[in-house]
């Protein structure tokens, strides 16, 4: 069918992102010492991945959990620490150079605190909404999810707000800005080689 586009459930989305990520990392962690290179190149596009993963359980998951399930409250702000925390490094990594003596311990510790983040939500939070909300609702947010991936912020701003509906319309605004930014880099890198 020529414009179908397959809808992933909430959780199989997320847990893909945090597949991705996860596979950018062990990619950074293999990278040869002086290969800076290689290593400006897996951070940005760490940071990319990080920040559209936060943007979009931030703008659409997370609140929609908070909704479904208020016993879950606790853990959700737990992750928007996670996050800001996460986005405080990320931030600081993007556009460092990699061989800033403290480039490595930073990546490795938005490495650990990365995967920390991941299992605890895979472990506990995915189980407790997979077995509250119906395949129909984790649909929804799936699209939902999907489509918020579309206009999120690309880079870190830890200082914007991570709640609805703040988050949504400033990081609309930052969305655009970002990937402006992009096009401009390209375009000045494209004619600098």
């Amino acid at each position: 069918m020529s414009g179908y586009r397959r809808v992933m459930d909430a959780i199989t989305l997320l847990r893909h992102d945090h597949k991705a990520i996860n596979t950018l990392f062990r990619r950074f962690e293999q990278a040869r010492e002086r290969a800076e290179a290689t290593k400006a190149d897996l951070a940005r596009r760490i940071v990319r991945e990080l920040s559209v993963h936060a943007s979009i359980e931030e703008q659409v998951f997370y609140p929609a959990v908070r909704a479904a399930l208020p016993d879950a409250s606790e853990e959700i702000l737990e992750g928007l620490e996670e996050h800001h925390v996460v986005k405080w490094l990320c931030s600081e990594i993007d556009g460092m150079n990699p061989a800033d003596e403290r480039f490595d311990a930073k990546m490795r510790v938005l490495v650990e605190l990365v995967r920390l983040h991941v299992k605890e939500e895979e472990s506990s939070l995915f189980s407790e909404v997979r077995a509250s909300l119906g395949r129909k609702e984790l649909s929804e947010i799936g699209e939902a999810l999907q489509t918020a991936k579309r206009s999120a912020p690309v880079r870190p701003h830890p200082r914007l707000p991570d709640a609805p509906p703040a988050n949504v319309v400033i990081g609309g605004v930052v969305s655009v800005l970002d990937r402006a930014l992009d096009a401009g880099r390209k375009v000045v890198n494209g004619a600098a080689r």
